[in-house]
């Protein structure tokens, strides 16, 4: 890529970078781990993006995207989440769904649509970003990805 930025898969050697990233942003942090961590995005060997997937059968939960502010305004909290939905795609999830606090209309420009809680499915329902990890009044969206 010319702006030098590079997506990987998370390892275990990510997480203090991960969780830095994430505390700086205000996401949660209680239950980081690298199951939850699908990609992340490198310049110069340093984490700058980062953005997470729970898989659960047909539907997936997108979580913890975060952008460094040195990285932001370039597209890749976009290209982040469009790298993520060709990877859920493989893994055979239909539809994302995800939480978010002041993020709905960069999601809604991305496709996503707001839902009532009550229309989540059981195995998000379940999670602990949607009982607990999350506020209340955070906004509920969904996407059915294209095959």
């Amino acid at each position: 890529m010319t702006d030098g930025i590079r997506f990987r898969a998370t390892t275990k050697s990510d997480l203090d970078a991960c969780t830095e990233l994430l505390s700086a942003a205000g996401l949660p942090v209680a239950d980081v781990s690298l199951e939850r961590l699908a990609l992340i995005a490198e310049r110069d060997g340093k984490a700058c993006g980062l953005i997470g997937l729970e898989s659960y059968g047909p539907v997936g939960l997108l979580r913890s995207l975060v952008i460094d502010p040195s990285c932001r305004n370039a597209g890749l909290g976009r290209r982040l989440v469009s790298a993520l939905e060709q990877q859920a795609r493989s893994q055979g999830i239909d539809e994302l769904w995800l939480l978010t606090i002041d993020a709905d209309r960069f999601f809604e420009r991305l496709g996503y649509r707001r839902e009532k809680r009550d229309s989540a499915p059981p195995a998000i329902v379940a999670t602990g970003e949607f009982s607990g990890l999350c506020p209340d009044d955070a906004v509920l969206m969904s996407k059915r990805l294209a095959t």
